[in-house]
């Protein structure tokens, strides 16, 4: 009789998550800025330059500073 591992106690509900967290995590999609060509999340406004679509959505603090 050839028997396999076999737990001997039931893994609890969480401990089974715990060891599942890790799974969804993928690397963020990253993309060069049409505008500064710094890098930026597609969709989302160009933490470099503050453009988003060809316009200036967040003024730069640097231009405000000088």
């Amino acid at each position: 009789m050839a028997g396999g591992p076999v737990p001997k106690k039931k893994h609890s509900r969480g401990r089974r998550g715990k060891r599942r967290a890790n799974q969804g995590l993928s690397i963020p999609t990253v993309v060069d800025c049409p505008d500064c060509e710094g890098k930026m999340r597609p969709h989302h406004v160009c933490p470099t330059c503050g453009y988003y679509n060809g316009r200036e959505v967040i003024s730069s603090e640097s231009s405000e500073i000088e």
